[in-house]
């Protein structure tokens, strides 16, 4: 994934991206840096981890079979992305009714297929297929965010990270989980854009 991402910015003959990473996406977001870090000038990798190593700790056991289901209801979407205070749950609710109010084409769910790649790269990930030793090469700035409760990349995780990285910043939010992002819109965008300038 991190190479078809190089290719693309090639393709859009861009030299040099601020580059968001979030969940998955920072996975991708670590190894796409690693591999081409001339494309990057600054990183923000939110929800996400660094991968397997000493101090990696991986999602609960409760976690893979309720995210690797194509399609995920209210209560599903609470417990992965929310924690199960009323005002975590009341966000929740607000991000479910924004995303059920799009009109238009809407994508379509991720196929089995999709669904066991993304797991076998996840479980590679947690193995340690990932950038957790490499992480001390990443010289540009990075903000790293998460949410105080995360159960899919848990939050232990992203200060793990942010100690590996030489010139990190984390930010963790409270009350809040892996949509810490969805929870908190308004500041995770004035963060990320005060890190941006």
């Amino acid at each position: 994934m991190a190479d078809h991402l190089i290719a693309l910015l090639g393709a859009l003959g861009v030299s040099e991206v601020d580059l968001l990473g979030f969940s998955m996406g920072g996975y991708v977001a670590q190894f796409a840096v690693l591999k081409s870090p001339h494309l990057f000038r600054r990183i923000v990798l939110a929800g996400t981890g660094p991968g397997g190593g000493e101090r990696y700790v991986p999602g609960g056991p409760d976690i893979r079979p309720i995210a690797s289901r194509p399609i995920l209801g209210l209560e599903e979407q609470l417990f992965l992305f929310f924690t199960s205070s009323e005002r975590s749950r009341s966000a929740g609710e607000a991000y479910w009714k924004r995303l059920k109010s799009r009109v238009g084409e809407i994508e379509p769910p991720v196929s089995k297929e999709g669904i066991k790649a993304q797991l076998q790269a996840l479980v590679a990930w947690g193995e340690g297929d990932s950038a957790y030793n490499r992480l001390p090469e990443v010289k540009q700035p990075v903000l790293v965010a998460n949410g105080s409760n995360d159960v899919m990349v848990p939050t232990i995780n992203s200060f793990t990270m942010a100690q590996l990285l030489p010139n990190a910043q984390l930010i963790v939010y409270p009350d809040s989980g892996h949509g810490f992002l969805f929870q908190y819109p308004d500041l995770f965008v004035d963060h990320a854009l005060r890190f941006l300038r």
